[in-house]
């Protein structure tokens, strides 16, 4: 029989959701969202038969579920994830994890608890880059990975204002939170080590200045808070010496956008970049991913060619899930890594607001 998946949340990650289960082989039988209208046209959009004004609701008709994907405003994540599992039901949940590192970790007991998958859509991990270079890694041709660069900037790029990406008690926070999946690669392409302190700043410049507005029309909401970063830079040290070096930004004096993960190691360097063929649009046609090392006494550049993914790995990071589900493959995340991914986001808070470095271990 195959997997049954409820949706959570009409936004436009459905989108990817729904085709990536499916093509997994997994159902999509039901799909949840407070505004009528809403889940009126993702339902249609999607080909989805019955809808529901909540995860409640939807539990109670449909006990038969297999499986929750969540895609709704990151404040959200926790309750409705602990609804699912508690429910008996698996769960794979859009990024961030949660509001902060607290909130993962209860999200992670709930589903160890239970005996239930916990996942989360850290689709960059399942890009044709990202594999292939992971290919490398685990190699060994890379050696050990001393130092890396997780760079999510953008020159404009504030998601709206006034609304709930804008306001904290939402989102958790503004680019480190919303733009965290370059430095969960590099802490992926790492091995994730245990991080031990972390040193960072934010900046507000620019947060509310329509001139750094982003290019997706999500609508401004007048009165609305505006109570996050446009900035960070941070520096975080792992317990085995290894350090990252972390930049994002919504709003910042930059180029138009720079989406990489590089890295320094023992026997090769490399990179992870995605290049914007258009702007404001999502596309991978001129993405790069190279190796750097020396050969036979000469210093060679390796250009590695990956296929095309216009969805970012976003339906594979959800097939995954389900095969996983299945017993097919491993999980390309677990509940522990997004708990140490938060607790870094935490500190690279904590430490500028505090105006020194936080300590971890």
């Amino acid at each position: 029989m195959s997997i049954k998946i409820g949706i959570v949340g009409a936004g436009g990650m459905a989108r990817y959701h729904v085709p990536g289960f499916r093509a997994a082989g997994a159902e999509v039988v039901a799909l949840a969202d407070p505004v009528p209208e809403a889940r009126a046209k993702a339902a249609a959009a999607y080909g989805v038969a019955e809808t529901y004004a909540g995860l409640p609701e939807m539990l109670a008709a449909r006990p038969e579920l297999d499986a929750v994907s969540i895609l709704t405003p990151n404040k959200f994540h926790l309750p409705l994830a602990l609804a699912a599992l508690g429910a008996g039901k698996h769960v794979f949940c859009e990024k961030p994890p949660a509001l902060n590192a607290a909130d993962a970790a209860a999200m992670a007991a709930a589903a160890k608890a239970a005996g239930r998958r916990l996942q989360f859509n850290f689709n960059n991990r399942a890009r044709p880059e990202s594999v292939a270079m992971m290919g490398y890694i685990r190699s060994g041709e890379v050696g050990r990975i001393n130092s890396a660069q997780a760079v999510w900037c953008r020159r404009y790029g504030v998601p709206g204002f006034g609304g709930w990406f804008t306001d904290k008690s939402v989102s958790g926070g503004g680019p480190v939170i919303d733009l965290l999946h370059m430095l969960d690669l590099v802490l992926y392409f790492m091995g994730y080590p245990e991080p031990e302190w972390v040193l960072a700043q934010t900046f507000s410049d620019f947060i509310d200045n329509h001139d750094f507005r982003g290019p997706w029309g999500i609508p401004d909401v007048p009165g609305g808070k505006i109570d996050v970063e446009a900035a960070c830079h941070g520096f975080v040290r792992f317990k085995t010496g290894q350090v990252v070096m972390v930049r994002s930004s919504w709003a910042e004096m930059t180029e138009r956008e720079i989406v990489q993960a590089s890295f320094q190691g023992t026997k090769a360097g490399g990179l992870v970049q995605r290049l914007f063929a258009r702007d404001g649009i999502d596309a991978t046609s001129t993405d790069r991913c190279e190796l750097y090392t020396v050969e036979h006494g000469r210093h060679v550049d390796r250009r590695i060619q990956v296929p095309q993914d216009e969805s970012m790995g976003r339906l594979a990071s959800a097939g995954n899930f389900v095969r996983v589900l299945e017993g097919k493959e491993e999980p390309l995340n677990t509940p522990d890594q997004a708990v140490k991914l938060m607790r870094i986001v935490d500190a690279l808070y904590a430490s500028s607001a505090q105006g020194r470095p936080v300590q971890l271990a």
